[in-house]
C-alpha cells in the first residue's frame, strides 16, 4: 500500500502536535489570570476607597451645607440688625442734630446772660467802690467825732468830782446837770434815777424808794425832803443843791449809801437824781402815808 505523500505519518502527526502548542502559553495565561486578579483586587480597593472618600465628601458636604444654612440665617439676622441699627442711627443723628441746635441756642442765651451779669457786676463794683469811698469818708468823720467825744469826755470828767456827803461818806462822781448825769450813765458805775419833785405831801416813787418834797428856799438853793425806804421815813432838812444827800437801806451798808443830788432848786420844786449801788438789790419802798 502506497502512502500518499500529503498524508502525514503517525510520527509526523505526533511531532506536529508537539511542535504546534508551546509550553509558555499556559504560563502566560496563568500570569494573565494572576494579573487580572491583582488588577481586580486593586480596582476593588480603589473603588472601596473612592466610595469611602465619596461618603466622607457627602458627609462633609452635608456639614458644609448645614453650616452654610446657619451662616445664611446669621447673615439674615445680621442684615436685619443692620437695617434696624441704621434706622436707629438715623433717629440718633436726627436727635443729635436737634440737641446740637438746642445746645447752640442755650449757649447763645448763656452768653447773653453772662454779658448782662458782667455788666451788672461791673455796675455793682462801681457802686460798691462809691459806697466804700463814702463809708471811708464817714469813718474818717466818725473817727474825728470819736476824738471830739473823747475830748469832751475828758473835759466832762474834769468837771465831775467827788464830795463828802451829809453822812460823812465820800460820794461817787457827782453830776451837776442833766448832761453830766448822762455821762455818768454811760460810765455805768451806779444806777441813776433822774427826777423832778413838786412840793406835795404825797410821796413820789423814784427808783426803789419814795420821796416827798416838804419845802424849798430858791434864794439859798436849799430844800427839805422826806425819803421813804425800808418802812422808814428819813427826813433830809435844809440841804443844798449839789450836796450829796446820803442814806442807807438794807443790804447797802456793805456797799455804799444811796445818794441824792439836786441840780436845781426852784419855787416849790427840785430837779436831780438818785444814785444807788450797782450790785445792791432794790429794797421795797415804804407805803406812802395817808394824807390828812
Amino acid at each position: 500500500m502506497s502512502i500518499s505523500p500529503n498524508v502525514p505519518t503517525p510520527q509526523e502527526s505526533y511531532h506536529y502536535e508537539n511542535v504546534g502548542t508551546p509550553r509558555w502559553i499556559p504560563v502566560l495565561f496563568a500570569i494573565l489570570f494572576i494579573a487580572l486578579g491583582v488588577i481586580a483586587y486593586a480596582g476593588h480597593a480603589v473603588q472601596t476607597r473612592l466610595e469611602q472618600e465619596l461618603s466622607k465628601g457627602d458627609e462633609q458636604n452635608k456639614i458644609l451645607t448645614a453650616q452654610l444654612e446657619q451662616a445664611n440665617a446669621r447673615l439674615a439676622d445680621i442684615k436685619g440688625q443692620v437695617e434696624v441699627t441704621s434706622q436707629k442711627v438715623g433717629m440718633t443723628q436726627s436727635e443729635l442734630a436737634e440737641a446740637r441746635s438746642r445746645a447752640e441756642s442755650i449757649r447763645k442765651q448763656q452768653a447773653a446772660s453772662d454779658q448782662k451779669l458782667s455788666a451788672a457786676i461791673t455796675e455793682a463794683q462801681k457802686e460798691s467802690e462809691a459806697k466804700i469811698g463814702a463809708v471811708a469818708t464817714d469813718v474818717t468823720g466818725a473817727k474825728k467825732d470819736i476824738e471830739a467825744t473823747k475830748t469832751d469826755l475828758e473835759a466832762t470828767k474834769s468837771k465831775l468830782d467827788r464830795a463828802t456827803g451829809d453822812m460823812g461818806v465820800m460820794s461817787g462822781l457827782i453830776a451837776r446837770n442833766h448832761d453830766d448825769l448822762e455821762e455818768l450813765r454811760r460810765k455805768g458805775d451806779r444806777n441813776y434815777f433822774e427826777f423832778t419833785l413838786q412840793k406835795s405831801k404825797t410821796p413820789q416813787r423814784v427808783g426803789p424808794v419814795q420821796m416827798a418834797l416838804n419845802k424849798t428856799d430858791q434864794k439859798k438853793s436849799q430844800y427839805t425832803m422826806t425819803v421813804l425806804a425800808d418802812d422808814k421815813s428819813i427826813q433830809k432838812k435844809d440841804k443844798t443843791a449839789g450836796e450829796p444827800v446820803q442814806f442807807y437801806v438794807k443790804g447797802s451798808a456793805k456797799l455804799a449809801p444811796y445818794e441824792i443830788v439836786v441840780f436845781d432848786v426852784g419855787k416849790n420844786q427840785i430837779s436831780g437824781y438818785l444814785a444807788t449801788p450797782k450790785d445792791n438789790a432794790a429794797p421795797p419802798a415804804a407805803a406812802p402815808p395817808a394824807t390828812k
